[in-house]
């Protein structure tokens, strides 16, 4: 197997080229055949100077030239990762190879660019401004011969969106393996899928008669509290009369402040308050995105991450907020 990977800068193909490193995969770039040939020439490696000289092969070469050299390098009984395609004609010169596949890694544009602010590299573009300006060159060029990311994840198998975690991103790439390979292919739910598949059963604990919701929170792969809509402690249960509101089945975001039922988030983050338990830089996974309330208190109680299954009815103001805010936000449907 070759998997190719495209997409912009910052959107994380070196770390799954390093993640597949540690699969057994070999690495190759398109990028270090150009390098080969600047330091062969004496000529200092630079971004400006890579898409220069990328360019001058491909138009001496053709458009392809790239990928003949790095196929030169594969050996029928490895598997490989082959990085830095940025070419159409790149990647239909790597799709004569058996067992070829193009992943189009990517991410929103401004956590590309906090990214590439947090490696500090020599050169990169300092404002926002400027790294969008550089992205529209490289992304689209008339000349077939040029750099042209676009064009080339026109060609892609797969579209992996990287805008979680380390692990998020791990396991949308183990599933894209599995599904252009049997070879990879390994029923196990990811972590996303584990621990919402969870806070659905907890959410079977509701003593709500409108709404059945809970919210699991999670801390370097461990559940530190869980919680689940309906009346407060102590208090007669909604099925059994206790909340006037749900009682009298009232329209949906009208008289809430009637409604003595608290959410599952809420109930979640006062579970892990009540035992002591430290929630700051965790994420919660929730049946339903969070109202306003309980957006709230995941903003003041530190959460990292918010990611929910079905989008709450009244969800546009707190989904608004909580991205003003910088928490990372994933829809996950099971």
């Amino acid at each position: 197997m070759i998997i190719g990977l495209t997409g912009e800068n910052c959107a994380g193909k070196s770390t799954i080229c390093e993640y597949l490193r540690k699969k057994g995969f070999y690495y190759l770039s398109l990028s270090d055949v150009i390098r080969e040939e600047l330091s062969d020439e004496g000529i200092e490696i630079t971004r400006d100077t890579l898409i220069k000289k990328g360019n001058r092969m491909r138009e001496q070469f053709g458009p392809g030239i790239l990928a003949t050299k790095v196929l030169l390098k594969v050996e029928g009984d490895k598997n490989y990762i082959i990085d830095s395609i940025r070419n159409a004609a790149e990647v239909e010169g790597l799709k004569k190879n058996q067992g070829f596949f193009l992943f189009y890694i990517t991410a929103p544009s401004e956590v590309r660019f906090q990214r590439m602010k947090a490696r500090k590299r020599e050169g990169d573009p300092v404002t926002f401004e400027a790294f969008v300006r550089i992205e529209e060159i490289e992304k689209k060029s008339d000349k077939a011969t040029h750099q042209s990311i676009m064009d080339a994840v026109s060609k892609a198998d797969k579209k992996i969106v990287n805008d979680g975690d380390l692990q998020h991103l791990f396991d949308l790439v183990d599933k894209a393996l599995g599904e252009v390979s049997e070879k990879f292919r390994f029923e196990r739910p990811s972590w996303d899928e584990y621990f919402m598949g969870i806070a659905k059963v907890v959410a079977s604990r509701s003593n709500c008669i409108k709404r059945k919701v809970a919210a699991v929170i999670v801390k370097d792969k461990r559940i530190i509290s869980t919680g689940y809509n309906g009346t407060p402690r102590g208090v007669r249960n909604c099925n059994e009369g206790g909340c006037p509101r749900c009682n009298s089945f009232a329209e949906s975001g009208k008289n809430l402040e009637e409604c003595y039922c608290s959410h599952g988030e809420e109930n979640a983050i006062v579970q892990a308050s009540y035992h002591g338990i430290p929630i700051k830089g965790a994420i919660i996974y929730t049946t339903f995105s969070p109202c306003l309330i309980c957006t709230k208190m995941i903003l003041n109680a530190g959460l990292s991450e918010v990611i929910y299954n079905a989008e709450y009815p009244l969800a546009e103001a707190p989904l608004k907020l909580l991205k003003e805010a910088g928490i990372v936000v994933r829809q996950v449907k099971i």
